[in-house]
């Protein structure tokens, strides 16, 4: 059975809960629930198992807060036994705009704390990664904010329509492999 591993980045604690930064808690739930997945705490991580047309995902949420994520994610990819290639790392993302999602094989932490601790752990930036477009709709010097704030009343559409889509994503990165998930991906564009 091939086996991946499907790790959220965010922080536990409710002051997070649906905020920006926590878009890839949001999600691995969301996968989890679709599957009849349970999570229940774990080292280091709230962890979920869900098999699925002959293939096991381990669904990782690390509890380490963002800035260690990649301690969590270690140690479930080297406990279970996951080639770097079958994992998938889901983040938000600044860099692109809301209505937009980006499906790559590698590339830089640019920036998120979250990944450059993972890369820093692998030592590497060749890891899948799932990037949520959440925008940069803020003024100077309110980037903090902005990322730990939760999402606008007018977003929630796009918001939910991406997370739905971004399950799907992983179902496909994990049937038809990442190239053909990323040409599904990477050209969708989200409207109201």
């Amino acid at each position: 059975m091939s086996k991946f591993l499907i790790v959220g980045l965010g922080n536990i604690g409710e002051e997070y809960h649906k905020t920006r930064h926590n878009i890839g808690f949001d999600v691995v739930d969301a996968f989890v629930l679709k599957h009849n997945g349970m999570f229940k705490l774990d080292r280091l991580a709230y962890v979920a198992e869900v098999k699925w047309k002959g293939r096991l995902f381990v669904c990782v949420k690390p509890t380490t807060y963002m800035n260690l994520s990649g301690k969590a994610f270690k140690y479930w990819m080297d406990k279970e036994k996951i080639q770097i290639e079958n994992t998938l790392t889901i983040v938000d993302d600044l860099a692109l705009p809301l209505n937009k999602l980006r499906l790559r094989p590698i590339g830089s932490d640019a920036g998120h704390n979250g990944l450059k601790d993972i890369q820093f752990m692998l030592a590497t930036d060749k890891y899948p990664k799932l990037r949520f477009g959440i925008g940069n709709n803020f003024p100077k010097g309110m980037q903090v904010p902005f990322v730990l704030g939760k999402w606008q009343k007018e977003e929630l559409v796009i918001v939910a329509n991406k997370i739905d889509k971004s399950v799907e994503i992983i179902e496909q990165f994990a049937t038809i492999g990442i190239e053909k998930a990323m040409n599904a991906a990477n050209n969708l564009v989200f409207t109201q």
